[in-house]
């Protein structure tokens, strides 16, 4: 008997539903499109944003590259206040940490070359303070100090910083050397147990080198005045 009603078969429900979902969803976009083209556009902004600051970083590590070569070379050729006034300029603008590694450095030893010995304490104590991760420029850098205190007469210090740039590298390169001055310095600051200490060092070591023989007769010479 027909009652009046209409019945949906499953298929039709399901098929409503769908209908229902996509023109609600329809609606949905309709009211918020504007908030969906700037997500998109937002989205957009960021990638190309990104893109842009790889892309500028790049371009500024060529170009800082570029101007330290640039200043070495000039420091090669003799111009030493260029490449100074160079890399016064790379330290303060890079932000590549090997480039600024570098910078500090040779600031530092061509300040000492010119015979600016507080520059090139500054620098050298800036590298020291900065930069732990390359023993041979954190020795050589309290190598350096340790020439400018000698030539200022400061031999304590000057000890002190020989002792410090043979433990940033031991055994390396310039050890023998930075005994040696640490032999010298202490003896010169008065302090001859250390000035032996440090002979003895050079005699374990060194023993058949002409550095040792050097060492022990500037000792023997000047240990007794």
């Amino acid at each position: 008997m027909y009652d009046g009603k209409v019945r949906l078969t499953k298929r039709q429900i399901k098929e409503d539903k769908f209908a229902t979902f996509v023109l609600s969803s329809r609606q949905q976009v309709m009211e918020n499109w504007q908030f969906l083209v700037i997500g998109i556009v937002v989205i957009a902004l960021i990638f190309v944003a990104v893109t842009y600051y790889f892309n500028s970083q790049e371009e500024a590590a060529a170009r800082d590259a570029d101007s330290y070569a640039r200043a070495i070379m000039e420091y090669r050729s003799g111009n030493r206040q260029v490449a100074l006034a160079s890399l016064t300029q790379l330290i303060e603008s890079t932000t590549d940490k090997s480039l600024l590694d570098k910078s500090i450095f040779a600031l530092g030893n061509i300040n000492f070359e010119i015979r600016n010995y507080t520059e090139a304490l500054r620098y050298w104590e800036m590298y020291i303070s900065r930069f732990k991760d390359n023993p041979l420029y954190l020795s050589a850098a309290y190598g350096g100090m340790a020439a400018v205190y000698e030539n200022q007469a400061q031999f304590g210090d000057a000890a002190t910083n020989y002792t410090e740039a043979v433990a940033a590298f031991p055994d390396g390169p310039l050890e023998g050397d930075y005994l040696f001055g640490a032999v010298r310095n202490y003896l010169l600051a008065g302090n001859v147990d250390q000035s032996k200490a440090q002979l003895d060092i050079i005699k374990e070591k060194y023993e058949k080198t002409d550095l040792y023989k050097r060492a022990a007769r500037y000792f023997s010479e000047n240990s007794q005045l």
